[in-house]
C-alpha cells in the first residue's frame, strides 16, 4: 500500500495553479494545505476580533473553489490550517461553497483546541522573559502548536476536508499517514518517518527548486510554472519524493538536503507534539529525473509539552519611501535621512526603534565597498517603530516632505502605517483534552 500525499500551499499567500495541477491530474490520496506562520495566526485572531465570523485564512475560499470539485471526483482529501483563528467559521464557509458547486454529500470536520488563551496568564515567555499575563491588554492571541490526534479522529470519522487553526506543520501530513496505515502512537520510528516527510513537503515548491534558484550556481529550470512537490509513502514510512511531469522546477538530492535542514535546530532532535524526529541519518538517493527516495529517519518519544505562540500589540510602524537618481543620488539619499532623522528629534517624537537606509545601497548590511560605483538610482527608506498610531503617521509625511524642503530630485514618495504585532513563544503541557473536532455536512 503506497499512499501519494501532495503539498497544495506552503505559505498563505501561496500561488494555486500548483495545487490545482495536483488535484487534477496527482492521483492523490491527499492534498495538504500548510498556509500558517507564527505571525499569522495573530494577526488573524485580530481580524477574528473585529468580525466573529472571520479570522481564517483570506484565500480560503478561492482554493477551496479550485480544487473541491477536482478532489471529490479524484477521491482525494484534503487537510489544512487554513482555519486559523476561526476554524469553525472555515469550515462553513467551505460548506457553503461545496453546496455551490453541487457536492452535498461532503464531510468538513473542524478541528478546534489550540487557542488557549485562557490558559497562558503564567506561561512565561522566553523572548520577552516575562508572563504572558503582565502583557494586559496588549495580549492578543495565544495557540498551542496541536499534534495528529484530532486529525486522525476527524479522517477516522470519515471527513473529506479537515480544517485546523494552529498545528505543527508535519502534523498536517503525518495525520493522514498515520490514519491510512494505522500507526500506533508509539510507534517512534514511524512517526520519526512520518514527520519527515511532513517536513519536506510543507513548505510546497522550496523543495521543487523555488527559494533554492540563484542563477549561475544552483539553476532551476522554468520556475515561472513550478510543480508542487508530492511523496509516495510506504506503510514503514519511507518515501519517494517528485512533481508532476511537465511542471517546472526540479527535485533533486540538493533541493531535499536544503529542505531538511530548513527551520530545525538540532537534526537529531526535532521536536514536534507527537514525537521527537531524528533526521541524522536521514539519505536521499536519486532513483530517477525528479525522483529522491528518502530513508533513515527515526524518532523517540515526545517531551510531553506544547509550544505555545502568543501575540500581542506592540506598538506602530511607520514608514516612507522616496527615490533619487542620477549623479550624486547617494550624497542625496543620506541627505534625505539626516533631515529625517534631525527632524524627529527636534520633534521629541516618542521612538523605540528606527532607520534610515538606502535600498539596493546599504539596507541589508554594512556599506558597501567604496570602489563599487555608484548605481544610477536608489530609494531611500526611513521606517521607526512608535508607540501611537499618530508617531508613526509622522514618518510618512515628514519623508513626502522631503519632496520641496529636501535634496533635489526626489520623486515617488510613498507612505505606509501598520500596527505591530509580537509573537513571543512558551511551553505548557500536553493535554490530550485540548484539540477536538467537529464534523459538518455539506
Amino acid at each position: 500500500m503506497t499512499i501519494r500525499i501532495g503539498a497544495g500551499a506552503g505559505f498563505a499567500g501561496d500561488r494555486i495553479e500548483p495545487a490545482i495541477d495536483l488535484a487534477e491530474r496527482g492521483d492523490l490520496d491527499f492534498l495538504v494545505f500548510e498556509c500558517l506562520a507564527e505571525r499569522t495566526i495573530a494577526l488573524a485572531q485580530q481580524a477574528k476580533l473585529a468580525d466573529p465570523a472571520s479570522g481564517y485564512d483570506r484565500m480560503l475560499e478561492r482554493r477551496m473553489r479550485a480544487v473541491l470539485a477536482p478532489c471529490r471526483r479524484g477521491g482525494t482529501r484534503i487537510v489544512t490550517n487554513m482555519g486559523a483563528a476561526n476554524p469553525r467559521a472555515a469550515a462553513e464557509a467551505v460548506r457553503t461553497i461545496a453546496r455551490e458547486l453541487g457536492l452535498t454529500d461532503l464531510k468538513v470536520a473542524a478541528v478546534t483546541g489550540d487557542d488557549v488563551l485562557d490558559r497562558v496568564a503564567g506561561l512565561h515567555l522566553i523572548e520577552t522573559n516575562c508572563t504572558a499575563g503582565a502583557l494586559g491588554d496588549k495580549l492578543v492571541s495565544a495557540n498551542a502548536y496541536i499534534g495528529v490526534g484530532a486529525i486522525v479522529g476527524a479522517l477516522d470519522a470519515g471527513a473529506d476536508v479537515v480544517i485546523c487553526g494552529r498545528a505543527s506543520d508535519p502534523s498536517l501530513f503525518l495525520a493522514p499517514l498515520v490514519h491510512s496505515f494505522g500507526w500506533a502512537m508509539d510507534d517512534w520510528t514511524r512517526l520519526g518517518r512520518g514527520t519527515l516527510v511532513g517536513h519536506l513537503l510543507e513548505c510546497a515548491a522550496q523543495i521543487t527548486g523555488g527559494y533554492f534558484a540563484d542563477p549561475g550556481h544552483k539553476d532551476v529550470p522554468d520556475l515561472a510554472h513550478v510543480g508542487f512537490p508530492l511523496a509516495e509513502v510506504e506503510a514503514d514510512g519511507n518515501a519517494i519524493l517528485t512533481k508532476l511531469e511537465g511542471t517546472g522546477g526540479a527535485v533533486t538530492r540538493a533541493t531535499c538536503t536544503e529542505q531538511l535542514l530548513y527551520e530545525i535546530h538540532d537534526p537529531s532532535a526535532y521536536i514536534q507534539p507527537d514525537v521527537v524526529a531524528d533526521f541524522s541519518h536521514v539519505t536521499f538517493e536519486e532513483i530517477g529525473p525528479d525522483r529522491i527516495a528518502v530513508r533513515g529517519g527515526d524518532g523517540r518519544a515526545p517531551t510531553g509539552k506544547l509550544k505555545v505562540s502568543v501575540g500581542y500589540r506592540d506598538g506602530w510602524i511607520g514608514e516612507g519611501q522616496i527615490s533619487y537618481a542620477g549623479p550624486g543620488c547617494i550624497a542625496r539619499g543620506r541627505l534625505a535621512i539626516d533631515i529625517v532623522r534631525d527632524r524627529l528629534r527636534a520633534r521629541g517624537a516618542e521612538i523605540h526603534e528606527q532607520r534610515g537606509e538606502l535600498i539596493g545601497y546599504n539596507s541589508v548590511g554594512s556599506e558597501p565597498d567604496p570602489a563599487i560605483p555608484e548605481p544610477p538610482e536608489i530609494r531611500m527608506r526611513y521606517a521607526a517603530r512608535c508607540t501611537s498610531q499618530e508617531v508613526a503617521s509622522s514618518i510618512a509625511e515628514e519623508v513626502e516632505g522631503l519632496y520641496l524642503c529636501g535634496p533635489s530630485g526626489g520623486g515617488g514618495a510613498t507612505g505606509h502605517v501598520r500596527e505591530v504585532v509580537g509573537v513571543a513563544s512558551g511551553l505548557i503541557p500536553t493535554d490530550d483534552s485540548m484539540p477536538v473536532y467537529e464534523i459538518f455536512e455539506a
